[in-house]
């Protein structure tokens, strides 16, 4: 099996064409589906099992659930003209204190497919120049556009269906 980079040891292109946009946008309101699609028929046992120590599949889901409100915040400080982008909690504190695996797995889909799609309207709402806005992401020390932070979002997205999907291949 070919490993996959570690998220923090990640890096994100830069200056992505405005025609780029639509199609991110498409990719971010596609993954509550596809998390449903990938969690559906699920034994509870298998949503809540953690493997080597690590989330597991629904903490996965409740992870992307608990960064909404950031991702939602980021998108505030394009809109106020800030500078730097707010910080994320790199340790994950919230994700680690949730009890994800106590609550059923709908509710979390369920609470994702609103927000996300409270996002997406934002987002589609967008004009190009809000699109271009700039400002610095905290972490990776660059400047990102709007259109960079939904390329970072959706490439998050598909790093944790990806861990989900790794995790089905060890379980089955």
């Amino acid at each position: 099996m070919i490993q996959k980079t570690p998220w923090f040891e990640r890096s994100f292109p830069q200056d992505l064409p405005l025609a780029l946009f639509p199609n991110l946008v498409e990719r971010l309101r596609g993954t509550p589906a596809r998390l449903e699609d990938r969690t559906q028929d699920l034994s509870r046992d298998t949503l809540v099992r953690q493997w080597k120590g690590k989330w597991s599949i629904q903490e996965n889901v409740g992870h992307l659930l608990d960064l909404e409100p950031l991702l939602l915040g980021r998108l505030d400080d394009f809109d106020a003209g800030c500078e730097k982008l707010r910080p994320a909690d790199l340790k994950n504190t919230k994700t680690h204190e949730a009890d994800h695996n106590a609550f059923p797995l709908e509710d979390l889909l369920s609470g994702f497919r609103k927000v996300r799609m409270e996002m997406v309207t934002r987002l589609d709402k967008m004009d190009e120049a809000a699109v271009k806005r700039t400002a610095l992401h905290p972490r990776l020390n660059q400047p990102m556009t709007v259109l960079d932070l939904i390329c970072f979002i959706a490439e998050h997205d598909d790093h944790h269906l990806a861990r989900i999907t790794e995790i089905l291949r060890v379980l089955k």
